[in-house]
């Protein structure tokens, strides 16, 4: 297994991204795509990555491997990456993650593998009724606006309106978003949709504007949130979130 990246940015940011959930990761490497699905340690959210065999300049896969890794490590090492680096991954035969760093320098780092041994992840079945579609900036600004005031935050929609609202001892804030050219509302309920979600783990999710313009959130009444950056032909970063019951 050798996988060489000329745009190290999308592995690096994802992999920072990831790291804020998880300690632990279990990468599995197909013939087309580096692909993980990990839980945090909570049990609270899930994330889903997807980094596409187009995404890199060299991908030489003569079978499957899976790669569990300690993530503090290699972020301390993506750490070390330039703009200008070219990344290189390699399986070693001494069971060990290879990391080379070509620029005006070549570095070499050697990452141990290690035993996971939690079963591996799958991703639930999920049904939704709602669908925004929306600029990956207005979400991140709305999450740090309902920071202000709260730990939680409300998203609801009714028709084409979605609202984000926080309520806090003293105070209170309220975004509105409706259907634009940068927003797009589909609910298939005619009922309103309304479900409550912690902001610590949100804030850690809306990173994922590093990687994309857009984001798609995805929930239902007291239901699981659902919340995908992608980029087309390179990656996607997806994460589900649990809801927060109303009397906790």
């Amino acid at each position: 297994m050798k996988l060489t990246l000329a745009e190290p940015k999308y592995f690096k940011d994802s992999l920072s991204i990831i790291s804020e959930l998880v300690n632990e990761a279990r990468f599995k490497i197909t013939k087309d795509s580096m692909d993980l699905v990990a839980m945090d340690p909570a049990n609270v959210a899930m994330v889903m990555f997807k980094l596409l065999s187009s995404s890199f300049t060299e991908y030489d896969v003569k079978k499957e491997a899976e790669l569990s890794i300690n993530l503090s490590n290699l972020k301390l090492i993506l750490r070390r990456v330039n703009p200008t680096d070219i990344l290189t991954l390699e399986l070693t035969n001494d069971n060990k993650l290879k990391v080379e760093l070509k620029g005006t320098t070549k570095r070499t780092f050697y990452i141990p593998l290690i035993e996971i041994e939690d079963k591996e992840q799958k991703v639930p079945d999920l049904k939704f009724p709602v669908t925004v579609k929306t600029k990956s900036s207005i979400l991140t600004d709305a999450v740090e606006d309902a920071d202000i005031v709260a730990e939680s935050l409300t998203l609801s929609v009714t028709g084409d309106k979605f609202t984000i609202d926080a309520e806090g001892d003293m105070n209170q804030a309220s975004i509105e978003l409706k259907e634009d050219d940068s927003t797009h509302v589909v609910s298939d309920s005619k009922e309103k949709i309304k479900s409550r979600y912690s902001i610590e783990y949100l804030k850690k999710m809306i990173t994922g504007a590093k990687l994309a313009d857009e984001v798609t959130i995805n929930f239902s009444t007291d239901y699981p949130l659902k919340l995908e950056y992608k980029t087309v032909d390179k990656l996607m970063l997806a994460f589900i979130l649990a809801p927060r019951v109303e009397n906790d």
